[in-house]
């Protein structure tokens, strides 16, 4: 589900992949994901974009309950959503939306009352479907789905999963795809092939 929510978060912040990422977790077996875990990633700053901390949470935990969230209110934006969301925390305020992006609430209520919605200029999508036939038809829209940007989200999602595995803070070097401060780690990114397997 990751790479739902992450695109969004991706997109409208401008991020590419962190520049460190460390995790805790529930007991695991080595050949299984934990049922529980806190992944937490470090972005640099992107042009007049400041530096970004993001923190995701699965296995039923979560962040602490915003206290701009009134008392009577669900943390979740929609009634028949599954218990999960995106929470954005910035310096003027907070968003609640939905897993995927959808339905961005101010909190509290009273703040996304008073909102004015600025006028649309970006671009808005035809649908997955639709630009998806286009792209195969040789249209000259790059989709939204592109592999250039779902490869940064899912390297970002992957490199998670090795600081789950790695138990320690891992420090990044997207150019070279290598984690600079740990041998054992990178063995993940970078598995040594089997005999007879090399390329």
């Amino acid at each position: 589900m990751g790479s739902y929510s992450y695109d969004t978060i991706f997109r409208v912040l401008k991020l590419e992949a962190p520049v460190s990422v460390e995790a805790s977790s529930s007991e695991r077996y080595e050949e299984t994901y934990p049922l529980a875990s806190i992944v937490r990633y470090n972005f640099a700053a992107r042009g007049d974009m400041p530096a970004v901390k993001f923190t995701w949470y699965d296995g039923g935990l979560k962040p602490q309950r915003p206290e701009e969230l009134e008392e009577n209110r669900l943390m979740k934006v929609q009634e028949e959503e599954e218990d999960e969301g995106l929470l954005f925390v910035g310096d003027r305020g907070k968003i609640l939306c939905g897993f995927n992006g959808a339905h961005p609430r101010l909190i509290p209520q009273a703040k996304m009352d008073a909102y004015k919605q600025p006028p649309q200029t970006l671009q808005r999508s035809p649908g997955n479907e639709r630009e998806w036939l286009d792209a195969c038809k040789g249209g000259k829209v790059k989709p939204g789905g592109n592999f250039e940007f779902s490869g940064m989200v899912t390297e970002t999602l992957l490199l998670g999963n090795v600081a789950v595995r790695a138990r320690q803070k891992l420090n990044w070097d997207r150019r070279n795809l290598k984690v600079l401060n740990s041998e054992a780690a990178q063995k993940f990114v970078a598995p040594e092939r089997r005999k007879a397997w090399e390329l």
